[in-house]
């Protein structure tokens, strides 16, 4: 494990600890029912990385998915799989950090709710890269953008046409609809869309 993992799992750990969570619902995104309902076809093999406690990795569970679910704080994967063992579902539940671990194949989607917003900004493009990797060619992001129109985080603001250029148009194919709008009970608003991921599969090289 390199220093800035340890760092980072040391860092989250204690926000867990101390219950330091304010982008935590305590229960799945309405944006996740409102997908099920109308964008997700399943069952399919589907990521949620930065997974936290896991509320949408429950549900997806419960609808017949193939879940891989990753965090890199101890107290949130624990949670996790005893809510898992109490309603008898199962998920694998992996303890990685998302700007390094790469699948032994790729997914056929992913759901991006909490993580992004919750890393520190240099590292976004190190994580897109990683998400390129992660998806099949065609497959689907469900990505739901943080609004919160602070400077500082975490959460950190997720501006919209700065997404664009995060998630460039040579990799990702972005709807033509507009972003479904999610108020958050901390206050801001989140912003979800759903992106397909473009080119070849390369899995474990550079993206084209």
């Amino acid at each position: 494990m390199d220093q800035n993992t340890s760092a980072r799992r040391a860092d989250w750990e204690a926000r867990y600890r101390r219950q330091h969570l304010p982008w935590d619902r305590g229960e799945a995104s309405p944006a996740l029912s409102h997908w099920l309902d109308t964008r997700m076809p399943y069952p399919l093999r589907i990521l949620v990385p930065g997974c936290g406690r896991g509320y949408e990795v429950v549900a997806l569970a419960k609808r017949g998915f193939d879940v891989t679910a990753i965090d890199i704080a101890p107290s949130a994967i624990r949670w996790l799989n005893r809510k898992l063992a109490t309603v008898r579902l199962k998920a694998t539940v992996l303890d990685a950090d998302v700007t390094h671990w790469r699948p032994e194949a790729p997914f056929d989607a992913v759901y991006e709710q909490t993580c992004l917003c919750a890393l520190a900004p240099e590292t976004w493009p190190a994580y897109v890269d990683n998400l390129w990797h992660t998806l099949k060619p065609g497959g689907r992001l469900f990505a739901i953008f943080m609004q919160t129109d602070n400077t500082d985080g975490p959460p950190w603001h997720c501006d919209l046409a700065a997404m664009r250029q995060l998630f460039d148009a040579q990799h990702w194919i972005w709807p033509k609809d507009q972003p479904l709008r999610i108020d958050h009970p901390a206050g801001f608003h989140e912003l979800g869309l759903v992106l397909v991921r473009r080119g070849p599969t390369n899995h474990g090289d550079g993206a084209d």
